[in-house]
């Protein structure tokens, strides 16, 4: 079992409240982070490794690092609570039952960076967290760890939770910073970088809700010791939203180079998938990464075994490997239409696309509209070049990733299940039936074995 740095006291009764928190450890980081300098906090999360948890996984000490600190300036720490990504709920699950775990690494890493305002943007549906999290800053504030002069250190800093619009795109870190402002959420041409020009043209770090979470063992143990979990470059704890067909569906915490097989199989995980179906495929990190089928996903393409890390689940490139990303697994049994599936996610990016872009703006309603008319028996075989010739004109050239997102999930489904595609037109009778199996494939997937570690 591995070990559990933010969800150790998660089901404690009263862990929301601050004295609960408080009797188990809690704002203990705050407390050793104000004797220390703040570079050298900075220098801490470097050695840990951190990588950012929302999905890109880029290193969070080096982001850091970037932030411009002109003599008179403000600058800004805003976490992105804005958690959109279909299949991800851990940060929702976060900041319900354990909201001070966030507020607490919220003041040390806004200590670090110099920040006496900082802002907590969360999605504009999450109204009971939003609630949740402002009583739990009025405790904080209550107790000297919030406002002016935290703990007698001469530190002053202001907690805000702002509601977001509820729109996918402002999950994007500069959107989010238009929104923030008042503005349209509509993502900034870069450069200048938020690190530059960001919350109201001042220096400015975004980061996830579980990133500035996991600030708080980092400083507690060191990041040298919280280096020591994980494996290579994916050092430490992951918690992932586990969904779809799987018998034990929710959050865990796990540590990262963890097998796959492991984490779908085991009684401790997800517990395998669900009325003794067979595995058919995963998507692995959130709607906007490649989907892989069950063969591909378990071994890599040398057969190793695959880890759940940033390198090995990429291992293979967009051909044969996906992405960790934000951490939505998603699990389809063999009963599940990959057609129908692509489809719906397609429908939500075409949704969400802001339109500034008009690769994006276009792009996702053809291929929402192409998908359509597979999924209802009205496609054409050269419906699938055709989706792929639009993905490619999608991918890279828009100015935020929302474009490679929707363009990922419809090039990596045709690549791995194009008979299935095909299958819809020459069966359109039959392709509008909904829980259709392995049947019509010439080379079926083969059984996978459950295995309890």
């Amino acid at each position: 079992m591995g070990r559990k740095l933010l969800l150790e006291h998660i089901n404690v009764p009263g862990i929301n409240t601050f004295d609960v928190y408080r009797s188990k450890g809690g704002y203990a980081s705050v407390e050793k982070a104000l004797k220390m300098a703040p570079n050298d906090i900075v220098e801490e999360v470097k050695k840990s490794g951190l990588r950012g948890r929302g999905g890109a996984g880029f290193p969070t000490g080096m982001k850091w690092s970037f932030l411009a600190k002109p003599e008179g300036v403000a600058r800004y720490l805003v976490c992105n609570a804005d958690e959109s990504e279909p299949g991800t709920f851990k940060d929702r699950y976060l900041m319900t039952y354990i909201p001070h775990l966030l507020i607490e690494g919220m003041i040390v890493s806004s200590f670090a960076l110099g920040a006496n305002t900082s802002y907590i943007y969360v999605r504009g549906e999450m109204m009971p967290q939003i609630r949740i999290l402002e009583k739990a800053i009025a405790e904080a504030k209550n107790k000297g760890f919030l406002g002016k002069n935290i703990l007698g250190s001469g530190y002053d800093l202001e907690l805000y939770v702002q509601p977001g619009g509820g729109a996918y795109i402002c999950g994007e870190e500069t959107a989010l910073l238009e929104s923030l402002e008042g503005k349209r959420g509509n993502p900034r041409i870069k450069p200048p970088f938020p690190a530059i020009a960001g919350l109201y043209g001042c220096p400015t770090v975004v980061n996830n809700v579980e990133s500035i979470a996991a600030v708080v063992p980092i400083i507690n143990e060191g990041g040298e010791e919280y280096a020591k979990l994980g494996i290579g470059r994916s050092t430490g704890t992951k918690l992932i939203s586990a969904g779809g067909n799987v018998k034990k569906p929710g959050v865990y915490e796990i540590d990262l180079g963890l097998p796959v097989e492991e984490f779908l199989y085991s009684d401790e995980y997800c517990g395998g998938i669900a009325n003794g179906k067979r595995l058919k495929a995963v998507v692995a990190g959130g709607s906007s990464v490649p989907i892989l089928p069950a063969n591909l996903f378990l071994k890599t393409a040398n057969g190793e075994a695959r880890l759940m890390s940033y390198e090995s689940l990429a291992d293979g490139g967009f051909v044969s490997g996906t992405m960790l990303g934000s951490g939505g697994f998603i699990a389809y049994d063999e009963d599940q239409c990959i057609v129908r599936n692509t489809w719906n996610f397609t429908r939500f990016y075409h949704h969400e696309s802001c339109g500034q872009c008009s690769p994006c703006r276009e792009g996702t309603g053809w291929m929402e509209k192409v998908l359509h008319r597979l999924e209802y028996g009205h496609g054409k075989m050269s419906d699938m070049d055709l989706l792929v010739d639009v993905s490619k004109k999608i991918e890279g050239n828009t100015i935020c990733p929302l474009g490679d997102a929707a363009a990922w999930p419809v090039a990596s489904a045709i690549r791995h299940f194009r008979d299935e595609f095909e299958w819809h037109v020459t069966n359109p009778g039959e392709a509008t039936k909904r829980n259709f199996g392995l049947a019509h494939y010439a080379d079926p997937l083969p059984k996978v074995e459950t295995k309890v570690a």
